[in-house]
């Protein structure tokens, strides 16, 4: 195999698991480390620098990284990432000091941004520092969007979001709330020098083709305008029986939602299979620890009217038939339809696109599915100085992904301002630091021993059900903060191997508790990977490949099993092996120096 190059960016990047699978790449060692240290706003800014929102995320997010996480590897649950930000962001000092200010000289460029969620707010965040003037419009009453308007309250308390959108619309940003944006070409109109789309997928799915749909119409709601009427103070209570039907993350809000405001009786149906339910574990889990009971593999038939007002609605039952493709599709098994009585129904399956508002003779060209045709990596549509972001660029997606694609639009929008090549992306900020090790000097520790993931507390669920807008997570406490944040086996801290230092002892070999190290003849990858110490399998990770030895063998490290333990630095005798931590920053706008 071709010796590993170590300079290349991407090599390390891909072996801090956690960092990579997060779409903003936040260093996640790094800030974990910073807790446990109780730098709390410390931790709070490396989170900021990258994810822009991290009392919204540590809250909400759906968590990429902790599937990723390597401490799942050695035990059932990874370490608690996403609730360990928000520990950041509730212990954090006075941050306001730290906060870009945008400069009293503007560049003499013009940014609107339509839309007011995470990605336009990102796009502002990444510009006004570097002089732009932004417009940004929406027809709420304050910036957020999906975060404001459908993330309840008891998940995401109002406080917390007010505090992280005003930190960026505190650099200057020129609003202009409570404005529908009707036409694309009035905007085009104001000669703004790039314009940056981020309205979400604000169009929630119907069953308008069910029978007897349109009779029942006051008693049926889209989930997420329902959210949204809910957050907003519109609509206050709802019937006793309730039906959500969907098995999304907006139906877990919904069902827990309708608990809060009078429904005695809610039931979750759902068409699929309970283990294939998009909506995030641990959202179910909170619904059901809420009483809420789900019915699964049952398909919505039609809603049953009594004296002209809904009764229920009645479900097929059916059951998952997968081909020798693995596509799923649902048969029915013969038995008895099902009836549900019901109140009130609430629809939560799925949202959509919709752009009425922009006209279709202006040079934006959309797909089949009334898509914007993007650039995916620089996120330009057709008309050159229209960018788009979040979920109204390629779909529903989350807060942390609209945030990752709003940093990457920015560059792009400040690129093409320029009049520079927007697809001569920046490269980012690496670096490799030595850290000593030793017995009378650490920087860095790293127990390798098994250690189970702490739980948060939740609020009492009597005194939680009667109040929608208290916060039913209570986050961890210092100590317990301290604790999990020890669990993390510090991933971003590499072992870095000097061919010409190592005399082929193999003390590493006999130290690796994981027996990820192999000192063998090269050969073919396919081949070599079933002849190390311990046979590396999974295909989706690098192996570490020194030069050619001595001996005419080679080092061989699987990184998918490695722990970073440091155990192989502490016993080389000649320093072959270092620990070295690897800092990964994506670059955001304004890194691309123009000439």
């Amino acid at each position: 195999m071709k010796a590993t190059d170590i300079k290349d960016p991407e090599y390390f990047h891909k072996v801090v698991d956690c960092q990579y699978a997060c779409p903003a790449h936040t260093p996640v060692p790094e800030y974990i480390r910073l807790i446990a240290a109780e730098k709390y706003t410390e931790a709070y800014m490396v989170n900021w620098e990258s994810n822009v929102f991290p009392g919204v995320l540590g809250r909400t997010c759906d968590r990429p990284c902790e599937p990723a996480c390597r401490r799942g590897r050695i035990e059932d649950e990874p370490v608690a990432i996403c609730r360990l930000k928000r520990v950041a962001a509730d212990n954090k000092g006075d941050v306001s000091a730290f906060i870009p200010k945008a400069p009293a000289q503007k560049n003499g460029k013009r940014v609107a941004l339509i839309g007011g969620g995470p990605a336009s707010l990102t796009v502002a965040r990444d510009l006004a520092p570097l002089g732009y003037e932004i417009d940004l419009y929406d027809e709420q009453e304050m910036g957020g969007g999906m975060m404001r308007s459908q993330i309840p309250a008891f998940r995401l308390p109002e406080a917390v979001l007010n505090q992280e959108v005003g930190f960026i619309l505190g650099m200057g940003i020129t609003t202009h709330f409570k404005t529908y944006v009707s036409s694309m070409k009035t905007v085009l109109d104001k000669n703004y020098d790039a314009i940056f789309v981020g309205t979400g997928a604000p169009k929630g799915r119907d069953l308008s083709e069910l029978e007897h749909r349109a009779a029942v119409n006051t008693q049926v709601h889209v989930g997420i305008q329902w959210l949204a009427s809910v957050a907003f103070g519109h609509t206050t209570k709802i019937g006793k029986k309730v039906l959500v039907l969907g098995g999304g993350n907006t139906a877990m809000d919904c069902c827990r939602t309708a608990r809060r405001l009078g429904g005695e009786d809610v039931k979750v149906v759902v068409r699929s299979p309970f283990s294939e339910m998009k909506a995030s574990p641990w959202e179910i889990e909170d619904a059901q620890h809420e009483d809420i009971p789900f019915y699964n593999c049952h398909v919505p038939k039609s809603f049953v009217l009594e004296n002209g007002r809904m009764k229920g609605m009645t479900f097929e039952i059916v059951s998952a038939v997968y081909d020798e493709h693995g596509r799923r599709s649902l048969k029915p098994t013969g038995e008895p339809d099902v009836f549900f009585e019901a109140d009130d129904v609430l629809v939560a399956v799925g949202q959509e696109n919709s752009f009425p508002w922009i006209e279709r003779d202006l040079g934006i060209e959309f797909d089949k599915w009334e898509l914007p045709i993007l650039n995916k990596t620089t996120f330009q549509s057709t008309l050159p100085n229209v960018f788009f972001g979040g979920d109204a660029a390629m779909g529903p997606k989350n807060v942390i992904t609209a945030v990752a694609q709003g940093h990457q639009a920015a560059i792009s929008i400040d690129l093409f301002c320029v009049g520079a090549e927007v697809h001569q992306r920046p490269a980012p900020f690496t670096n490799l630091i030595h850290q000593k090790m030793g017995i009378h000097e650490w920087m860095y520790d790293s127990a390798v021993v098994d250690d189970e993931r702490y739980k948060v507390p939740h609020a009492d669920k009597k005194v939680a059900l009667k109040d929608r807008k208290l916060e039913v997570e209570l986050g961890f406490n210092l100590p317990v903060a301290f604790k999990e944040a020890q669990r993390c086996l510090n991933c971003d801290i590499q072992t870095v191997f000097t061919d010409s230092r190592c005399i082929e002892c193999d003390a590493c070999v006999d130290v690796c508790p994981t027996s990820c190290i192999t000192f063998t003849e090269d050969g073919p990858e396919d081949e070599l990977r079933t002849r190390l110490t311990a046979p590396a399998n999974e295909l989706s990770q690098d192996l570490y490949v020194s030069g050619i030895l001595p001996t005419k063998r080679v080092m061989i490290k699987d990184e998918n099993v490695c722990l970073h333990c440091g155990l192989c630095a502490e016993r080389c005798p000649t320093a072959a092996w270092d620990m070295q931590k690897y800092l990964y920053n994506v670059t955001k706008a304004g890194a691309f120096k123009h000439a």
